[in-house]
């Protein structure tokens, strides 16, 4: 787990290295064991690493090989990369390190851009080609890992973050109103290539990007999973599927405990974190650390579910860490947490990522996590309303959006108004794609791909790595959800949803974690604004910064300001607190 970063000029001129290396510096806290770059010509790269695999200075990166012409920055880990060496060796490859970065260099030069579909893992990549001056830029599947580009000036820069290429320098950072409306709308979940400013882009997910040296690109989506069942399939029983589901997970758990140095777990206390410490459990792992947090009560709402997560740590034995944030502590945090999004995400539980990594950074490089699970599995509460629908799209955007079309205009000043209806109109577009025929199949497919990508992957990926962290998602293996997609929407919405997962998890977990109420990762005074957090948004939205900004209307702020805790979201976000982290993300980052 790393950061890259680099720079690639279309016209004869050299890459910019001073600004690549103020990319990089951006980057340290993703990789604090070490960095270089390596610039020639049209080119610069960089990078920081986080030693996970090979350990030794051989795995260095940015890595050249002269033999092949090619130079690559990459950042995840590919689980399967000791499989794919033993195959390029029969090819008659050699190598000089034993880490996963040579391996991909080796598997491009043997396969092509096509080597993606080998690949087992989480990953964004650069490489480049000396003797074409070829530049080739990949994603993994479920864009675990980010890559945002920015073109401008005839060059384009790449980093592993949005801040990394704002110092960089020379970015357009105008609003785009069409991701403000997403922002808006679509629960803070702004779709690919775009990003709030206008200026930056990100690589879409399962995307390989081939740039020529004049500039122009050719892109490849190599992966996408179909949310149709067969035959076979709708005739597949409940058992069936349980035992295919939980043999599927088991290989996917066992594949990211690939490291040189120990793994953990985040254990929430539910049933998707508390498998996978079932399971690692199950293949014979001892002094398995695993870690909780929990937070002051606010409004009468609990704020830990330390009593599921103890359960579990104290059932599997292992060596559990769980810490409770005093509000005091997590008012300092949130300056850092701000700091440490790559874009503005809503959601209450970044801060609770971003103290919990701190704490985990303390013992350990590397964890898994339970991410994915809901949107994989079918576990939210607005999947079986959809079951019946008549109208997918309107009852998608009733449950799911912060705000109708009519409500947007008198929240947003006119010149900030998106034309048209763009976060409805991506919804639709997408749920009319072939492939998944039914509602609920719809919603799944468009939460996985784009919801889960661009708001709870993009969250973990954040927060751990603002201290060092490498997180892995077991439910987001590409072959379990390969096989998810195959199982009928029944199957998943039984038991309150994840119903096939629940049936699975019996074999492992006792059954008090999986038949409580759903749980979230409670922040309540965040959802609850009052105090010095009521005092740190308004600050923020009443500032001149802000006011010279002008994206809200004065009546609605007004409003915000008399009764905050009035205006809830349907999915129970604060409404204050979303425009609020707008505006004070805006300001972190000197827009």
């Amino acid at each position: 787990m790393c950061g890259i970063a680099g720079e690639v000029q279309f016209r004869d001129r050299a890459a910019d290295v001073a600004a690549v290396e103020r990319m990089v510096d951006c980057l340290r806290p993703r990789g604090p064991d070490g960095g270089g770059i390596v610039a020639y010509d049209r080119i610069a790269f960089g990078h920081r690493r986080l030693k996970i695999i090979d350990l030794s200075n051989a795995s260095r990166q940015p890595m050249v090989d002269p033999s092949l012409g090619l130079t690559i920055a990459f950042n995840g880990c590919i689980y399967n990369y000791k499989e794919l060496r033993d195959e390029l060796e029969m090819r008659g490859y050699t190598f000089f390190s034993h880490g996963d970065t040579e391996v991909i260099l080796k598997a491009y030069h043997a396969f092509g851009p096509e080597f993606v579909s080998r690949l087992h893992g989480m990953f964004a990549f650069a490489i480049h080609e000396r003797d074409s001056g070829r530049l080739v830029l990949g994603r993994d599947r479920f864009g675990i890992k980010p890559l945002y580009l920015a073109e401008a000036k005839g060059r384009l820069r790449f980093a592993s973050s949005l801040p990394s290429l704002l110092a960089g320098g020379d970015i357009d950072t105008s609003i785009d109103r069409v991701a403000l409306d997403n922002y808006m709308s679509f629960h803070a979940v702004v779709p690919p290539p775009r990003t709030i400013l206008t200026g930056v882009r990100k690589l879409p997910p399962a995307t390989v990007r081939i740039v020529e040296p004049d500039g122009r690109t050719k892109d490849t989506v190599y992966w996408s999973a179909r949310h149709e069942p067969s035959q076979a399939d709708i005739a597949t029983s409940a058992e069936e599927w349980r035992d295919r589901v939980l043999e599927s997970l088991r290989l996917s758990v066992k594949r990211r405990m690939v490291a040189d140095v120990p793994v953990g777990v985040l254990l929430s206390g539910g049933v998707d974190s508390s498998v996978v410490v079932g399971l690692l459990a199950e293949s014979g792992q001892t002094g398995l650390m695993t870690f909780s947090i929990g937070f002051e009560e606010a409004n009468s709402e609990k704020g830990d579910e330390f009593v599921y997560s103890d359960l579990i740590a104290n059932h599997f034995q292992t060596d559990h860490h769980k810490m409770m944030i005093e509000s005091s502590r997590l008012l300092e945090a949130l300056p850092g947490t701000i700091t440490a999004m790559s874009e503005p995400m809503v959601s209450y539980d970044n801060v609770g990522f971003y103290l919990l990594s701190q704490e985990v950074a303390k013992h350990i490089k590397v964890v898994q996590s339970g991410q994915g699970a809901d949107e994989v599995f079918g576990g939210y509460h607005w999947y079986p309303p959809l079951a019946a629908s008549n109208n997918v799209t309107a009852d998608y955007a009733r449950v799911f959006f912060d705000r109708s079309r009519e409500t947007m205009r008198q929240h947003l000043a006119d010149e900030w108004l998106a034309e048209g209806d763009p976060s409805l109109d991506f919804v639709a577009d997408h749920f009319a794609a072939a492939g998944a025929p039914a509602p609920v199949d719809k919603a799944l497919r468009l939460d996985t791909n784009v919801m889960l990508v661009d708001d709870p992957v993009k969250r973990v990926d954040n927060m751990t790595m603002a201290w060092g962290l490498e997180a892995r998602v077991p439910f987001l293996d590409h072959e379990l959800v390969e096989l998810a997609a195959r199982i009928p929407a029944e199957h998943k919405l039984a038991q309150g949803g994840k119903g096939v997962l629940k049936e699975a998890a019996r074999l492992v977990v006792p059954s008090e974690v999986i038949d409580r109420k759903k749980g979230y990762f409670p922040v309540p005074a965040l959802k609850y604004l009052d105090g010095p957090y009521l005092a740190m948004v308004r600050d923020a939205l009443e500032s001149q910064a802000a006011r010279d900004r002008g994206l809200f209307r004065d009546s609605y702020l007004t409003a915000l300001f008399d009764k905050p805790n009035d205006h809830i979201t349907p999915l129970r976000g604060s409404e204050l607190w979303q425009v609020g982290l707008l505006e004070m993300w805006l300001q972190t980052n000197g827009i």
